[in-house]
């Protein structure tokens, strides 16, 4: 009998798609440090789909019973307290789950801010005709910072709708659709040209705070900022004062060094700034697709076989 685990926040119901699942599997869903307690020293299979707590860290037992963690997102800087990083039960994510509706999220962004929706936005509840000309996103240039997973499916859709797109990665490499993408550690030479920067890269060591007052001011005064990756890769601060000073024209922002965005924050009232609150790859039925994603790399795990979108963990960090 294999028990699977699966850590659930206390508002969220319980993770769909698992119809597939044998009859032979248990599944247990947690939501109190008890229970989590209990459940680590006896499932095999832990699935974590709450990250919004250090509940995990603190009940992990000296000598777990799980033999794979899942995650439910495709970062994980969330789970990697030192216990779990320094084993070797290996973690696996949600990879490509989210990539097109991530995408279609900064297709949308670019479009917005070429099309000056805001300013239509601003001019309408003024009641107020003001006519402008606004950009073609044709043969503007988007550089995205982290070509991985979803980086790709970002910079294959801007390419299709007609962008210049130019990546960074670990290492420079060849992408269909990319125009090039470079090694990252050329990246503050190429924010100079780009008139769209786009973060898509996870959170490590290498990228926290990566976004600084020096990277901003690299930028073109006329260019915009989407973070679709990881909040803490921009360093708020630097960000703010960059909107201000005009270093850079404006920013579409899911995701926030911390969530949720104080509703005393001065990016809400920036009239040049989108925030979403982290969704741009939530798309109508994603928990369900995360569940059968997981049902398929289980049945793969009980059948012996290598395990699909597992992460190097000694890559990523908090």
């Amino acid at each position: 009998m294999t028990e699977i685990l699966i850590l659930t926040a206390p508002d969220e119901k319980d993770l769909p798609g698992l119809d597939k699942l044998p009859e032979s599997v248990t599944v247990t869903h947690v939501r109190d440090e008890a229970s989590l307690r209990d459940g680590l020293t006896r499932a095999q299979v832990l699935v974590v789909t709450d990250f919004r707590s250090d509940m995990l860290a603190e009940c992990w037992p000296e000598q777990p019973s799980v033999r794979w963690v899942h995650a439910t997102s495709a970062g994980v800087d969330a789970l990697m307290f030192p216990a779990l990083a320094e084993s070797d039960i290996p973690v696996t994510n949600a990879r490509g789950v989210f990539n097109r509706g991530i995408a279609e999220y900064v297709l949308g962004a670019i479009l917005m801010f070429a099309k000056d929706t805001l300013g239509n936005l601003h001019y309408q509840k003024q009641h107020r005709w003001q006519h402008r000309e606004t950009r073609l996103i044709r043969g503007q240039q988007a550089l995205i910072v982290g070509a991985g997973s979803i980086g790709t499916t970002v910079g294959q859709l801007l390419s299709a709708a007609g962008l210049e797109v130019i990546g960074t990665a670990r290492t420079a490499r060849e992408i269909e659709g990319f125009a090039a993408v470079h090694a990252q550690e050329d990246m503050a030479q190429l924010l100079p040209h780009a008139d769209y920067v786009v973060i898509t890269a996870p959170l490590t060591p290498d990228t926290e705070g990566l976004f600084d007052r020096d990277n901003f001011a690299a930028m073109k005064p006329s260019a915009h900022l989407i973070n679709v990756g990881r909040g803490p890769i921009v360093k708020t601060g630097a960000l703010l004062e960059a909107l201000d000073k005009g270093e850079l024209a404006g920013a579409a922002l899911d995701v926030f060094e911390e969530e949720p965005l104080a509703e005393d924050h001065p990016l809400w009232d920036r009239p040049n700034v989108m925030i979403s609150a982290h969704m741009a790859g939530d798309f109508i039925g994603w928990r369900r697709a995360l569940g059968e994603q997981f049902v398929d790399n289980f049945l793969r795990w009980q059948a012996g076989d290598s395990l699909q979108n597992e992460v190097d963990k000694a890559r990523v960090g908090r």
